[in-house]
C-alpha cells in the first residue's frame, strides 16, 4: 500500500458500488440479459448482507429488462429504490456512443428513460452517466441540463487523450449550459477480490489535496457488480486509518457536496478522442441506424399531421417500440461498430423491425391524407402525390416508378407543364414499368398534386436541357464541373454565382486506400494518413440528360475492389449529388475519399448532433453528423467554401482546405490491442462487400450559413415521398402546407405527438447557425395556429402546442414536462446573447433529497 496524504483522515472517498454492464459486446443480447438478472440479484443479496452497502446503477433499459422478465426482483428494487440504497443515474435508456446518434436520438434516450423512471420509481436521474462510451460530443451538456441533469460522470477520454482542467469541472455546451462533470480516476470496475490496489492506482491519479473524490468499483463488462471480497476490503482499509475515510456511497451524494463549490474550473467544447476507429467501424450498423433515425422522424410528423387534419389516431405505442429497438442498438459497442460479428445480426433485425414499424405508420399517414384530397377526374392522366417531409419548402427532384410511363408528361396542380425525364428503372422487364424524375416545389411539411400525362401532351419547352452536358463535364446555371479521366475525379468546380474556381490546378487523388494495422477501435490513432494508393479510374462515360439532369458515370478500381461514382446535376441547383456504390475487398485497409479545395487558411465547421463546431484542419479523425465545411481564402484573396454531406458516414478530416471522409474501414471483428492477429489466424473483416451512400458537394461564398448545409443535409437524408394516387373528392386541397418554421437559422426538426397521449402536438427546434434568433413557427395542421419564440446561439427548445386554440402554447424541456415559469401563448424570451447558465438552466421537477419540485442547480452547479 502506497504513502498516502498526511491529511488523508480528513478527506473523503465516496465509493460508488456499481456493475458497468455490456449487454452486447463479446456476446449476444441474451447472455447480456441473463447477466443483468445475475448482477441485479447479486446486488440485492449484498443489502440484504450489509446494511450500509449502496448500489449504483445506469441504463434504464435494464429496469424494464428486469420488469418484463423477473417481476420479484423488480419488485425488491423498487423497495431499494425508495430506501435510497439502489440509486439509478445516468437518466438515459442505454449508455450509448455518445458522438455517432443524432441529436434526437440523444433526446430520445433521456425522454424514455427519465419518463421511465418518473412512472415506475416517482423520481428521475439527477446526474448523467456514460462511463465506456470513446467521446461525448459538445452538446450534451445542454441535452443533459433540458432532461434534468446537472451532473455528468465519465471516464473517457483519459487523461492521455485530453487535459482538462481537473477531476470535476463544469462542461459547457455551445448555447452556455452547464453541468459539473466528473472523469472517473483509472477505471470504472474493479477486481472481484481486494481492491486495494485498485485505490491506490485511483489516487496516484487524482489531486492529493481534493477533500471530496469519487471512486468506482466492482466486477464489470459481462457484470457482476460489487463482491463481498470488495466490501469487505473496503471496511478493512478503512480501519487501518492510512488513507482517505472510506464511504459507501453513490454519485448524488458525492455531487452534493461538491456543487457549492466556487473555484471549479470551466471547460467549454467537447470531450474527445479515444478510439477514432469507431467513428467508421461497421458501416451497416451506421446506416441502418441513420436511416431508422430518419424514417422514424418522418413517420411521426405525418402521424402529427393525419391526426390533425384526418383523425388517424396517434400511435404512440409503435413510436415507443421503435425508438427503444434504435435506442438500444445505439449501446456503444453496438453503434460503434467494436461488436461480434453475430451481434449485428441482432442489431440488423433490431433496426429492420423499428424501420418497418416507421414505415407502416408513415404510409398509413400519408394515404389518410391523400385519399381525402380533392382530385377531379380527368381522363387519360395519373394524379401523383408528393409528400415534403420537412417544415419548409421543398425544391428538389422526385424519383417515382410506376406502370406504363413510357412517353407520360407532366403538370402540376394548376396544369403548369412540368419537365420530366425517364431515369433507369429497378425493372429490367421491357415495357412492364418505368422510372421517371422531375422538378418538384413542395408546401413546408406539406404536399402537392402533380398529373401524369400521355406522351403527346409534353409541353414543346420540355425537350430543353438546361444542364448542358459532355462526355466528361456538366453545367447548369450556377455551377460548372469537370471530370478528368485520368484521375476519376474532379478537375473543375466553378461557382458561376461567385465567378470562383474551388479546386487547385492539380487536385490530389480521391479515394485514397489507407493502410490501417490498428485494431477495431483504432487505438493510438490520431489520424488516417498513411495512404498506399488510390484507385484508378476505368471509364467516364454520360448516362443520362435531359430536361431535368444530367448524369456522369466514373468507375475505378484497386486491386480487387471496385469503385463508381455518378455525379448527378440537376436544372437550377447550388450542389452536385455524388452517388456511390462501393464493392470493397481489402483488408486492414480503409478508404478515404477526398475533396481537396484550393483554399488556404481554412475554417473547418463539423456538424454535431444539435450543432456545430470549429476543429483546427491538422488532419485529425473527427465524428461529424452529416456535414463538414471548410472555408478559407482562394489564391486571388476571395473567399469562399465548400460543404459536404453525406447519408451515412461519420469519421471525417481536415487538413488544409482538404476535406477527407472515411467511407469505410476493415479491421477484424471486436478486435482488442494488445492482442495479435495470427498469420495463419481465420478472421472475419468488417465492411467486405457491397455499400451504397449519397453525398453532396455544395459551394458557397465566404459563409457557410449562405448554403444552409443542414437543410440541405437534412433534405438529404429524409428525401420527398411521391404517391401514385386515384380520383376522389375530398376535404383537402391538391397544394397544403402543415408545418412552417420560416426558413431561418431555426429548424423544426420534430412534430410529433405528445408523450402523455393526449392529442397535443409537440414541436422541437433548434438554432443552427450559431446565432441568437426569433422564429415564428406556423402550424396550419392546427388552424393556423402560430407562435413566436427567440433562440439563443445552437439553443434547443421544445413546445406542447394544445389542439384546443383557447389554450396556451407552452414551452417544456426535452421530457416534455413544464418549464419552472409559467409558459406564455407566444413565449418570447428576451432576444440577445444567451444568458448565464444559472439563469437559462431549468431542470424537470427531477426529486432531489426527497424535495420535489423544479430544480435550477443553483449556485456553481447551475454554472
Amino acid at each position: 500500500m502506497t504513502a498516502s496524504h498526511p491529511a488523508s483522515r480528513s478527506r473523503t472517498l465516496h465509493m460508488v458500488g456499481n456493475a458497468h454492464i455490456d449487454p452486447v459486446w463479446l456476446w449476444r443480447w441474451p447472455e447480456g440479459l441473463q447477466e443483468i438478472r445475475a448482477t441485479f440479484r447479486s446486488a440485492a443479496d449484498r443489502m440484504d448482507e450489509y446494511p450500509d452497502f449502496v448500489f449504483t446503477c445506469d441504463s434504464v433499459m435494464y429496469l424494464e429488462w428486469i420488469e418484463r422478465h423477473d417481476p420479484q426482483l423488480f419488485a425488491t428494487i423498487r423497495k431499494r429504490v425508495a430506501e435510497g440504497r439502489w440509486q439509478v443515474v445516468g437518466g438515459w435508456w442505454i449508455e450509448p456512443d455518445c458522438n455517432i446518434p443524432s441529436g434526437e436520438s440523444f433526446v430520445r434516450q433521456a425522454l424514455y428513460g427519465q419518463r421511465y423512471l418518473l412512472e415506475k420509481f416517482g423520481t428521475a436521474s439527477t446526474v448523467g452517466c456514460n462511463l465506456d462510451p470513446f467521446g461525448h460530443n459538445a452538446m450534451l451538456p445542454q441535452l443533459l441540463r433540458k432532461a434534468g441533469m446537472d451532473g455528468y460522470m465519465f471516464l473517457r477520454p483519459g487523461p492521455h487523450e485530453q487535459v482538462l482542467p481537473g477531476q470535476f469541472f463544469h462542461w459547457e455546451s455551445p448555447d452556455g449550459s452547464r453541468v459539473l462533470a466528473y472523469r472517473l480516476p483509472n477505471e470504472y470496475c474493479s477486481p472481484g477480490q481486494d481492491i486495494g490496489g485498485h485505490l491506490d492506482k485511483s489516487l496516484a491519479l487524482m489531486p492529493p489535496d481534493e477533500p471530496e473524490l469519487m471512486v468506482f468499483y466492482g466486477v464489470g463488462n459481462h457484470g457482476g457488480g460489487p463482491t463481498k471480497a470488495n466490501i469487505e476490503s473496503i471496511r478493512r482499509l478503512d480501519a487501518l486509518g492510512g488513507l482517505p475515510a472510506l464511504r459507501l456511497s453513490h454519485p448524488e451524494a458525492y455531487f452534493e457536496r461538491i456543487r457549492g463549490r466556487e473555484d471549479t474550473p470551466v471547460h467549454a467544447g467537447e470531450l474527445q478522442h479515444h478510439g477514432p476507429g469507431c467513428y467508421s467501424s461497421h458501416s451497416g450498423v451506421k446506416q441502418w441506424n441513420r436511416r431508422a433515425e430518419n424514417e422514424l422522424q418522418r413517420a411521426e410528423k405525418w402521424a402529427a399531421v393525419a391526426g390533425a387534419v384526418t383523425g388517424e389516431e396517434y400511435p404512440l405505442e409503435k413510436f415507443a417500440e421503435a425508438w427503444k429497438l434504435v435506442l438500444f442498438n445505439q449501446f456503444h459497442d453496438i453503434l460503434a461498430g467494436t461488436s461480434i460479428r453475430s451481434a449485428y445480426e441482432d442489431a440488423r433485425d433490431d433496426y429492420g423491425r423499428a424501420r418497418s414499424l416507421a414505415a407502416e405508420v408513415f404510409n398509413r399517414s400519408v394515404q389518410a391524407v391523400a385519399r381525402r384530397i380533392d382530385i377531379p377526374l380527368r381522363e387519360r392522366t395519373q394524379p401523383l402525390v408528393v409528400f415534403n417531409p420537412h417544415p419548409w419548402e421543398l425544391r428538389t427532384d422526385v424519383e417515382a416508378e410506376y406502370l406504363h410511363a413510357a412517353g407520360a408528361a407532366l403538370t402540376d396542380d394548376e396544369g403548369t407543364p412540368v419537365p420530366l425525364q425517364h431515369t433507369r428503372s429497378e425493372v429490367v422487364m421491357a415495357g412492364s414499368r418505368a422510372r421517371i424524375t422531375f422538378p418538384a416545389t413542395v408546401p413546408p411539411l406539406g404536399h402537392r398534386v402533380y398529373h401524369l400525362l400521355p406522351g403527346s401532351r409534353q409541353d414543346p419547352a420540355a425537350g430543353r436541357t438546361p444542364v448542358h452536358a459532355t462526355d466528361t463535364g456538366l453545367e447548369n446555371e450556377h455551377l460548372r464541373l469537370e471530370i478528368d479521366p485520368s484521375t476519376g475525379w474532379l478537375s473543375s468546380l466553378y461557382d458561376k454565382d461567385a465567378g470562383t474556381e474551388l479546386l487547385p490546378a492539380r487536385p490530389g487523388p480521391h479515394a485514397v486506400v489507407v493502410d490501417d494495422p490498428s485494431d477495431t477501435w483504432g487505438h493510438r490513432v490520431r489520424a488516417y494518413d498513411k495512404a498506399e494508393g488510390a484507385f484508378g479510374c476505368t471509364r467516364v462515360r454520360l448516362v443520362e440528360s435531359g430536361p431535368v439532369r444530367a448524369v456522369l458515370r466514373v468507375e475505378s478500381g484497386y486491386q480487387r475492389s471496385l469503385l463508381a461514382e455518378e455525379f448527378v446535376l440537376s436544372a437550377g441547383s447550388r450542389h452536385v449529388e455524388v452517388r456511390t456504390t462501393v464493392d470493397w475487398q481489402e483488408k486492414l485497409k480503409l478508404l478515404k475519399l477526398r475533396f481537396p479545395t484550393a483554399l488556404s487558411d481554412v475554417t473547418a465547421t463539423h456538424e454535431i448532433p444539435y450543432g456545430h463546431l470549429e476543429r483546427t484542419p491538422d488532419g485529425t479523425e473527427e465524428p461529424a453528423q452529416a456535414w463538414v465545411d471548410v472555408t478559407g481564402t482562394l489564391p486571388d484573396g476571395r473567399r469562399a467554401g465548400l460543404a459536404v454531406a453525406n447519408d451515412c458516414k461519420y469519421g471525417h478530416d481536415v487538413l488544409g482546405g482538404e476535406i477527407g471522409m472515411t467511407a469505410l474501414r476493415s479491421p477484424v471483428y471486436a478486435w482488442h490491442e494488445p492482442q495479435q492477429l495470427d498469420p495463419d489466424g481465420v478472421y472475419e473483416y468488417l465492411d467486405q462487400g457491397r455499400q451504397e451512400f449519397r453525398m453532396l458537394l455544395i459551394p458557397h461564398g465566404e459563409d457557410w450559413r449562405t448554403a444552409d448545409p443542414v437543410r440541405r443535409a437534412a433534405e438529404l437524408n429524409q428525401s420527398a415521398f411521391a404517391l401514385l394516387e386515384t380520383f376522389h373528392e375530398g376535404p383537402l386541397p391538391q397544394r397544403a402546407a402543415y408545418a412552417d418554421d420560416g426558413g431561418g437559422s431555426v429548424l423544426v426538426t420534430v412534430v410529433k405527438g405528445d408523450e402523455d397521449g393526449s392529442g397535443d402536438v409537440v414541436v422541437r427546434a433548434c438554432e443552427s447557425a450559431g446565432r441568437a434568433a426569433t422564429a415564428r413557427i406556423s402550424l396550419p395542421m392546427l388552424g393556423e395556429r402560430s407562435f413566436e419564440a427567440a433562440f439563443g446561439p445552437c439553443e434547443i427548445k421544445t413546445f406542447r402546442v394544445p389542439r384546443d386554440p383557447r389554450l396556451p402554447v407552452t414551452e417544456t424541456d426535452l421530457l416534455e414536462l413544464p418549464l419552472e415559469a409559467d409558459a406564455q401563448d407566444d413565449p418570447e424570451p428576451p432576444a440577445g446573447p444567451p444568458a448565464g447558465p444559472s439563469d437559462k438552466d431549468s431542470a424537470s421537477g427531477i426529486e432531489r433529497d426527497g424535495a420535489s419540485g423544479v430544480d435550477q442547480g443553483g449556485g456553481a452547479a447551475g454554472g
